[in-house]
């Protein structure tokens, strides 16, 4: 066992708890007798109160009662060199507990040289270090450990998420409604009020002419443009689909926040001018169901990103007005998707209901005709190869033109174990990687051991340095999603990770990632902080701290396996931080042991 180094102990873990909710009475009932979601834990350690002559005599009891700690609450930013003052990290004011660095509205507002048209200012646009804060961002009034999944799914803490507007413009539509204390998502959309079951079946009757579904139909990973609070992820999850799903920070307020509470993978992105951080020929499917993307302007450029991101015989499916109306300019918007897809040699399969489904070809012929006759633009071979990360988007498709390149994937759970020819691409050879499943297999069995906690405790995980995704694969059989970041500055391991049918994404962790505060429950740092410490003074361990800090829920966990000195470093921040630390000796790759940090951030409020 571990040696913890903490100066207070963590709350009470929740209790796992696996009914289903039948009804509404029940929640009511079971939410007061605390028996449906857990132990709403309180928590542990508060701030100092504000001068708040009002502040009711429960409250203060409250105060009292509960540890103290010294960090200030103080809206401090960023300076060089960095300074971590001896009392803690300061405390960033309430009002900042969704703080999401790069998409700071005010910031990009004051921007002036963005195109607007395209929707640049949606973009992850990151503000200089001096106007970033560096301070910890707290939790809402009376948050709550999130609901375990699969509760989650329906379900989440009014609290947690406290915005209406979605439920006010979208409740028709059956995105979210309000019941009381809780968030409830009946699983509808735009396209599918009446649940995403049944219009999962209708995709699935469409893409195999009656015969199947999604899954027969070869769909293992989907790519679901704006996704709102990704209802048809959640969906496909019965038929072993994995979905990545994103959406802008933009009127549809906390969408993103909303799914990730819920226990969905997904991630605050944009289709505007910039290739999304994903690798080429990763999805079977690429779904739009009133996504609010214009495909038909700019010669259809964002088409063009959809078949970079399409494998052959992938599936773009549009459900939109365009595809079944004939009032307004809807027929023109239509006529225009059909020249772009038509050059392009997309195959339109099916147009049903209110949903058109086209096939990327397989038989690049047809794609090299146009191109010979000035219909369609070939990018240049290289322009696949390197990471996709922040990258122009290309006017241009690209030719598979070695089909060996273009492997005939199995179903999901054989893809992760098959070696792979992206594989063979980067040096690793089969050997290696049967190792290195083997190597993760053992550590995910220490981890589980070591945290101590019901495995319904975890549910959002981010591998931040995955590699091959062995960590991931490892998890595979347990109730949580993996983000899998692949830093773009390391090798371009991202393809191999969509080859076994795990997602994940490109990323720099000199910047802060793309989501909300608390998104995650358990993050995982594989040699990932002395890769940046040849980095410049605009990314230190301290910046990465505190990210990690920023997208950690409160009582989650944080694995840290690095080199030992930056690893001592870490065990001496970790306090001002608010995290408790354990340490360990485990097994390495090389057969011999390292330390391996287990930190756990406390669960804090202003009060």
């Amino acid at each position: 066992m571990g040696r913890w180094w903490s100066p207070a102990s963590a709350a009470v873990e929740p209790r796992s708890v696996q009914l289903l909710l039948v009804g509404v009475a029940l929640v009511a009932t079971s939410f007061y007798a605390g028996t449906l979601f857990g132990s709403s834990a309180s928590p542990a350690l508060v701030l100092p109160p504000l001068s708040r002559p009002g502040l009711p005599d429960s409250s203060r009891s409250k105060v009292a009662d509960a540890p103290m700690f010294t960090n200030r609450v103080s809206l401090t930013y960023r300076t060089k060199p960095v300074r971590v003052p001896d009392h803690g990290v300061d405390v960033c004011p309430l009002e900042y507990n969704e703080y999401v660095p790069c998409h700071d509205a005010a910031f990009i507002s004051s921007l002036k040289n963005l195109d607007r048209s395209r929707h640049e200012d949606l973009e992850s646009i990151c503000p200089p270090r001096e106007k970033r804060l560096f301070c910890l961002v707290p939790p809402p009034n009376d948050y709550k450990i999130p609901i375990r999944w699969p509760t989650s799914r329906d379900y989440v803490w009014h609290s947690n998420v406290n915005h209406s507007h979605l439920a006010d413009v979208k409740g028709g539509q059956n995105w979210v409604h309000e019941k009381g204390k809780l968030w409830w998502f009946p699983g509808g959309g735009t396209h599918f009020k009446h649940g995403a079951s049944e219009y999962i079946e209708r995709l699935g009757n469409m893409t195999t002419n009656n015969t199947g579904d999604l899954r027969s139909a070869g769909v293992v990973k989907v790519l679901d443009v704006g996704c709102g609070v990704a209802s048809f992820s959640a969906y496909l999850l019965p038929l072993d689909i994995q979905t990545m799903s994103f959406a802008p920070k933009d009127g549809h307020e906390n969408q993103i926040q909303f799914a990730v509470e819920r226990g969905i993978g997904a991630m605050i992105s944009v289709l505007a001018t910039k290739q999304l951080p994903y690798p080429g020929n990763s999805f079977e499917m690429v779904h739009c169901s009133r996504c609010r993307v214009d495909w038909h302007e700019n010669d259809g450029i964002l088409l063009k990103e959809v078949d970079r991101l399409l494998r052959p015989n992938g599936y773009f499916v549009y459900s939109a007005p365009p595809a079944y109306r004939k009032d307004k300019d809807f027929p023109v918007i239509w006529k225009k998707l059909v020249n772009i897809t038509t050059a392009m040699c997309w195959k339109l399969i099916a147009k049903h209901v209110q949903t058109a489904i086209w096939v990327k070809p397989e038989d690049e012929s047809c794609r090299q005709k146009n191109a010979d006759m000035k219909l369609l633009n070939i990018c240049e071979s290289n322009d696949n190869v390197l990471p996709s990360w922040k990258s122009p988007l290309m006017n241009c498709v690209r030719l598979n033109k070695d089909k060996s390149e273009i492997q005939k994937l199995h179903s999901r759970p054989d893809r992760l174990s098959f070696y792979f020819k992206s594989l063979e691409m980067i040096g690793v050879t089969p050997a290696r990687f049967e190792k290195n499943n083997e190597f993760w297999k053992n550590q995910v069995h220490k981890y589980w051991s070591l945290f101590d906690v019901e495995k319904t405790s975890i549910r959002n995980v981010m591998d931040m340095n995955a590699k091959y995704g062995g960590f991931a694969a490892a998890l595979s059989n347990d109730p949580v999603w993996i983000m899998n970041v692949v830093p773009y500055t390391m090798s371009n391991t991202l393809p191999v990770i969509y080859d076994r049918g795990l997602l994940g994404s490109y990323h720099d962790w000199c910047e802060p990632f793309s989501t909300y505060p608390r998104s995650y429950d358990l993050l995982h740092a594989f040699h990932l902080i002395s890769h940046y410490e040849s980095r410049n003074e605009d990314c230190l361990l301290e910046d990465i701290m505190l990210e990690m800090d920023r997208i950690i829920r409160p009582q989650g966990f944080i694995i840290i396996r690095d080199e030992k000195n930056t690893l001592l470093r870490i065990i001496d921040l970790a306090p001002k931080f608010l995290w408790d630390v354990s340490t360990h000796m485990l097994e390495n790759e090389e057969n011999g042991t390292e330390l391996v940090l287990i930190c756990r951030k406390k669960f804090w409020a202003i009060v």
